[in-house]
Parts: structure tokens; C-alpha cells; sequence
């Protein structure tokens, strides 16, 4: 028997409002998760190329433990495990913002965190040296020189890799449906289950999730275009010679 498509039941009754909303919650859950990721990215990368030991060791261990325990273990453990460890107050606040939603950005945050702290380091590493010697010498500290100088150049640097990183998690992010966040790929499956039509369910989530990573790259193209530094970043789809 042919299959009968029906296209019409991505839009009917519910089925378009639950789309939106799980579009919606695909994007809020994802830019959170990559603000705080970036930040605790920033932090331990650059931690780990200080002149210090015992921070480089403190930011190596957050790394290599974070980012070498699967994804799905840490939604969860925040989730089911972490919130159990908590002060009573703190729970009740999760019970009343959604423990599921805050589980998930904890999850991301701390494991895309680790995979950007090592982007941060190798991007640090690639700064030429004489870049810090010069920031020394002009009479900065060495905190100065990371905030004022390495890390604005860094940036600038691991743009690429860095949106590799974004357009990762974006797409881990549809693994929250494990643990209750009504993100897309769990509204697609509500639809599909409601519906029966697995096919044009599946078929837009797919869709909608290449339209997100396709906007999010050619975002990403652009910033790398506007805050490249000549000589020293080469231009997008070109070599510098």
C-alpha cells in the first residue's frame, strides 16, 4: 500500500504551536548553554597556558573530567543525582523554574565547556609569543596581558572551531528530550505520536534543525569577516599569501 503523506498535520490543531514552542526552547536551551560554556571555556583554556602549576592543573582536570564522561550521563546526573545534593531552598527554586530546563543548560554548559577550554588553549597557543612579551614589557601583569591582549586576539582566532562547537551542542541539545525539556526533537515525537505521521514529523525536525546550524554558521562566517585582523587571520574562502 502506497503511503498517503500528509503534510497538513505539521500545521493543524496543536501541531504548529508545540513546533514553535519546541524551536523556541531548542534556542533558549542552546544560548544559554553556550554563553556559560564559552565562559567557562575562556576561563579554564586560559588557565591551562598560565606560568602557574597548580591552576594549570586545576583547569586540566575540569577538562579531561568533563569532556571524557558521555553527554547523556551528565543530563542524567544533573537531573536525577545533583538536585538531591542540594540545600532545600535550592530545590524548591528548581521545582519552580523547571529542574528539567536547568538540568539540561548545567549539562551542556559544563561539558561543552570542557571541549571549548581546550579551543581557547590551542587558539592561546597560537598567538605569536612575541604578542605577550610585547604586553609584559609595556609594564602589564600577566592577568592584564590575558585579559587586554591574548584573549581578544584568541577570539578572533578560534572562530572557526568555535562554531563547530556551537553547532554541536545545538544539535546535543536535542538529547534534553531524555530527560523531559519539550525541545524540538521531543515535539516532533509528541506530533508524530498524536498524528501517527512519523515520516512528516521527523522530516521537519530535521529540516528545521539544518535551517538553525545553516543560520548559526553563516552567522558565524560573517563575525569571522567583520573582526579578522589582517596579516594574521585570513580572510573567509581565501588565503592570505
Amino acid at each position: 500500500m502506497a503511503y498517503n503523506f500528509e503534510w497538513g498535520v505539521l500545521w493543524t490543531g496543536e501541531n504548529g504551536r508545540w513546533l514553535l514552542q519546541g524551536i523556541w526552547t531548542t534556542l533558549r536551551l542552546s544560548a544559554l548553554s553556550w554563553v556559560f560554556a564559552c565562559a567557562l571555556g575562556v576561563l579554564a583554556g586560559a588557565l591551562r597556558t598560565l606560568p602557574f602549576r597548580s591552576l594549570r592543573a586545576l583547569a586540566a582536570c575540569y577538562v579531561e573530567f568533563f569532556r571524557n564522561v558521555p553527554l547523556l550521563v551528565w543530563l542524567f546526573f544533573w537531573y536525577f543525582g545533583a538536585p538531591q545534593a542540594l540545600p532545600r531552598t535550592a530545590q524548591d527554586w528548581l521545582n519552580l523554574h523547571g529542574p528539567e530546563f536547568w538540568s539540561a543548560v548545567v549539562a551542556l554548559s559544563v561539558y561543552h565547556g570542557a571541549r571549548m577550554a581546550e579551543v581557547i588553549r590551542a587558539g592561546i597557543r597560537s598567538v605569536p609569543g612575541a604578542l605577550l612579551e610585547a604586553a609584559l614589557a609595556s609594564g602589564l601583569s600577566v592577568g592584564q596581558a590575558y585579559r587586554f591582549v591574548l584573549i581578544p586576539v584568541t577570539l578572533r582566532l578560534i572562530i572557526p572551531p568555535a562554531t563547530n562547537e556551537a553547532l554541536s551542542l545545538l544539535k546535543n541539545s536535542s538529547l534534553a528530550l531524555t530527560i523531559g525539556v519539550a525541545e524540538l526533537t521531543f515535539m516532533t515525537r509528541q506530533i508524530e505520536t498524536y498524528t501517527g505521521k512519523a515520516f512528516e514529523a521527523l522530516t521537519a525536525g530535521t529540516l528545521i534543525y539544518l535551517i538553525l546550524c545553516l543560520g548559526v554558521t553563516s552567522v558565524m562566517a560573517q563575525v569571522e569577516r567583520y573582526v579578522r585582523i589582517p596579516g594574521l587571520i585570513a580572510r573567509v574562502g581565501t588565503a592570505e599569501p
